[in-house]
């Protein structure tokens, strides 16, 4: 009588029971996220003078094509905005989402956030968020009372899809660049 064909069986039935049950977790649905919460919220008036500042444009994916561009592969987006600095805080203005049309989807920041030195914060799109599409775009705008060192802005895109991954990063490329010791325009309420 052979006895390894059973002693086979026992170790499968041992390995298949001492495993933890695949738990399904729920579909997620499209979120975008604020800012973080610990930026401090701050307000923008005539008496604010600025140094400099800068509007940077991000290219970001929603998607991309694989297979052929037959098929679309959804990606997740992060937005990061890293102050350089290592002393003084820069302002975020503005930070908003357009779409492959150059439609505006999203305006972040209901009021300008104070980004401390050294400090970053970030703003997600869910990959099931489609609505920006291959051409979306971020238009990010800072401002500064001191001449700083300029910050970091990218997009990391990630998305993870059966057997399959991809990520990369997208940088920012600055549009419009201000360098001046002039006050602000009043911001409305």
């Amino acid at each position: 009588m052979k006895l390894y064909p059973h002693i086979y069986l026992v170790i499968a039935v041992i390995l298949l029971a001492s495993c933890k049950p695949i738990q399904n977790s729920p579909k997620s649905q499209p979120v975008t996220s604020q800012a973080t919460p610990s930026n401090k919220i701050v307000t923008l008036d005539s008496n604010f003078k600025i140094a400099m500042g800068q509007t940077i444009y991000v290219p970001v994916y929603s998607h991309i094509y694989h297979y052929n561009r037959q098929e679309i592969f959804n990606l997740a987006v992060t937005l990061s905005i890293r102050n350089t600095d290592l002393v003084n805080p820069i302002i975020i203005s503005s930070v908003r989402y357009y779409d492959s049309a150059g439609k505006l989807i999203k305006q972040y920041l209901e009021r300008p956030i104070q980004l401390d030195a050294l400090a970053s914060t970030d703003f997600f799109i869910n990959t099931n968020d489609t609505s920006g599409g291959l051409g979306a775009n971020f238009i990010v705008e800072w401002v500064s009372q001191t001449e700083i060192t300029e910050p970091i802005v990218e997009a990391i895109m990630i998305g993870t899809d059966f057997q399959q991954g991809i990520s990369f990063t997208s940088p920012g490329k600055v549009i419009k660049s201000q360098n001046n010791k002039r006050s602000l325009p009043k911001q409305g309420s």
